[in-house]
């Protein structure tokens, strides 16, 4: 089973939820008074676990009938108004699919993403924290979120998550992350954003301040390198 009860989840009410921004805050004070640790985010939709490839799965399961974008003719972040450029009434049917139980939990990991994370959580110097948006319909999904890390990193990395609706007011050196817009509260963030290529944004030219990783086999440790540097 994958977890033994949502205590368990949730750290039985002292580990993880006990003063979780304070514990954050201080992990982050300490590195930055350091001045030598690399704290790098790393998105998990789109980055870590193919939500794209898992929506038009399980959307074509569920509405078989319906006409549906195939992910080489995806376009623009919002899966949902892309389907709602297509009809109209497509729009809920989309957003639907992700407000489902089990959506985010039985994500697929994208190859190689993992693997990148718990190599870099083993190099010196360096924090990573899993930054990840929940939706606002919230029944399902933050849970899902915690327990797919717990499926796929392990129980110790819940530490290492992040949950916000505003990534801007998160401090790090690098974010990777597949939304080509990040706006928030701070106009200009603390972070690099490094823009992890997905089937929506492949087409899509960066700004001046971005980098672009292709995917996990692409060389994120000269990214990395070049950031300490």
């Amino acid at each position: 089973m994958l977890l033994s009860a949502t205590t368990r989840l949730l750290g039985r009410g002292k580990t993880l939820l006990s003063h979780p921004v304070k514990r954050i805050c201080g992990e982050m004070s300490t590195s930055s008074l350091a001045g030598k640790r690399l704290r790098v985010l790393v998105d998990m939709d789109g980055v870590l676990a193919d939500f794209e490839g898992g929506f038009l799965k399980k959307y074509r399961a569920r509405y078989p009938a319906e006409p549906y974008i195939t992910l080489e003719d995806r376009r623009g972040f919002w899966v949902s108004s892309q389907y709602g450029h297509l009809r109209s009434d497509l729009c809920e049917k989309a957003i639907s699919i992700w407000e489902s139980k089990d959506f985010f939990i039985e994500l697929e990991p994208l190859p190689g993403g993992v693997e990148a994370v718990k190599e870099m959580a083993r190099m010196d110097n360096t924090d990573v924290f899993i930054c990840t948006s929940p939706i606002k319909h919230y029944k399902h999904c933050p849970y899902e979120k915690y327990a797919w890390v717990e499926k796929h990193f392990g129980h110790d990395f819940l530490e290492q998550v992040i949950l916000t609706r505003d990534k801007t007011l998160i401090s790090g050196d690098i974010l990777i992350d597949d939304k080509p817009d990040i706006l928030g509260v701070e106009s200009n963030p603390t972070w690099q954003h490094i823009l992890f290529t997905a089937c929506h944004n492949k087409h899509q030219s960066l700004s001046p301040s971005q980098r672009r990783l292709q995917s996990w086999s692409d060389d994120w440790r000269a990214i990395l390198d070049s950031k300490r540097q």
